[in-house]
């Protein structure tokens, strides 16, 4: 089975508590505090295997959680930080955020990497907390939560070449004859359910990737068939070679299909280099319309070249033709990640909502804070307390009507207005 589009669940690890503590030691009663850091949580990294082919693997594993950094200790310990999540994919890799279908990244290199979720940083102990006025203080922080994110992956094959034509064309055989590929090859339509990729080893120093897409038909860039399975992998290539079925009834008619089906999809593909060939020239029915179609479509500017999969004639000198027509290309740049432009945002806004339960305070910042905060410690919540003050959220909630005794929710906190 190929999966080439799959959405899997991410999740960073949540940064360590950073630690309340006071320094106890022999001759020094007043040692003073000394919590250590919480360790940073593990990120959720995306990199490029360029052994791996197919996302089938997400098949069985939809879910990935990062580790959680560890608390901090005594004697300014920091806690560890926590080892990064690294999920391997497939070149050609596409990243989308399923939520809201923003484009995250394209992975084509080997090696290439993408934070998809940032760990969260450990929370400070209290030896930060200290000052010439409170040089005992029992305030710390909590670790910052991870990130979770609902990604959507989605594979274009990478290749250099790929073999498109309708089902049964011949194209699984042409890369069986030149490459060490080993496609399932028969005589009934859409053999090839699934993309395969080849190497074609020209000589030692001189190689290119193949591909040999699933069969192509009329109505494919409206998902007819297996259409957009087709027409999402062929994408990734630079040149086509265009086999047409020597025994299909009108070769000519066929071609225009594929192409008109081609230029619908994606006006790139329509535009890409393509290398017209014959198949099953070893037939000699087939052999007899060569000429005619041929001239045909010299008159339209395309050059036919005849070729067997069976007898393997002309295939050295096609991918060759291939090979040489690579180089006259130029190549084209690759991001490592694609922009994601967003609207500038106040990281201190913040909403206000009364409900039947009380008042909910909603903002990125302040939920985070809220987060953070060791509220059974007397000094982290006169911490919050200044936070909530300073960012104007006690003035807000002043002006909206709260009164005494009200409940305020704030992310997973339920809290107590006493004005």
């Amino acid at each position: 089975m190929f999966i080439d589009s799959v959405v899997i669940e991410v999740s960073s690890g949540k940064g360590g508590d950073g630690m309340v503590h006071m320094h106890r030691e022999k001759y020094r009663p007043r040692g003073g505090p000394d919590g250590g850091d919480g360790g940073r949580g593990g990120d959720v990294v995306l990199k490029v295997n360029p052994l791996l082919n197919t996302l089938n693997r997400f098949h069985y594993n939809e879910k990935f959680n990062a580790q959680a950094g560890k608390n901090g200790g005594p004697s300014n310990r920091s806690g560890r930080s926590a080892p990064d999540l690294v999920i391997e994919v497939p070149p050609g890799t596409i990243v989308y955020n399923d939520d809201t279908t923003e484009l995250i990244g394209d992975l084509v290199k080997p090696g290439q990497t993408l934070i998809v979720a940032k760990g969260g940083r450990g929370g400070r102990g209290n030896q930060h907390f200290a000052s010439s006025r409170n040089q005992m203080p029992l305030t710390a922080e909590r670790g910052e939560r991870g990130e979770e994110f609902v990604l959507r992956l989605e594979l274009k094959l990478i290749a250099d070449v790929g073999l498109i034509g309708l089902p049964n064309a011949g194209k699984s055989s042409i890369l069986a004859a030149t490459t060490n590929a080993t496609p399932k090859i028969a005589d009934y339509p859409f053999t090839t359910l699934e993309p395969n990729l080849g190497v074609v080893q020209l000589n030692l120093d001189t190689t290119m990737v193949m591909a040999d897409i699933p069969g192509l038909i009329e109505g494919a860039s409206e998902g007819v068939g297996l259409g957009f399975d087709f027409l999402r992998h062929v994408q990734r290539t630079r040149i086509l070679i265009h086999v047409l079925d020597g025994l299909s009834e009108d070769p000519l008619e066929d071609y225009r299909v594929i192409n008109g089906e081609l230029d619908m999809f994606d006006e790139r593909l329509g535009a890409l280099p393509q290398i017209v060939v014959l198949n099953k020239m070893d037939l000699p029915m087939v052999a007899e319309k060569f000429d005619a179609l041929s001239e045909t479509l010299k008159a339209e500017g395309v050059e036919l070249m005849p070729v067997s999969a069976v007898t393997q004639l002309n295939l050295k000198e096609l991918m060759w033709k291939a090979w040489h027509a690579l180089q006259e290309l130029p190549v084209e740049p690759v991001e490592e990640s694609l922009p994601v432009y967003r609207a500038d945002e106040d990281p201190d806004a913040f909403d206000i909502e009364q409900t039947d339960e009380g008042w909910t305070v909603t903002g990125k910042r302040i939920e985070r804070a809220a987060a953070m905060t060791f509220f059974d410690q007397p000094g982290s919540v006169r911490r919050f307390q200044k936070f909530m003050a300073g960012v104007g959220v006690d003035k807000a909630l002043r002006e909206a009507g709260i009164t005494e005794g009200e409940s305020v929710f704030v992310g997973d906190w339920e809290l107590t207005w006493h004005d």
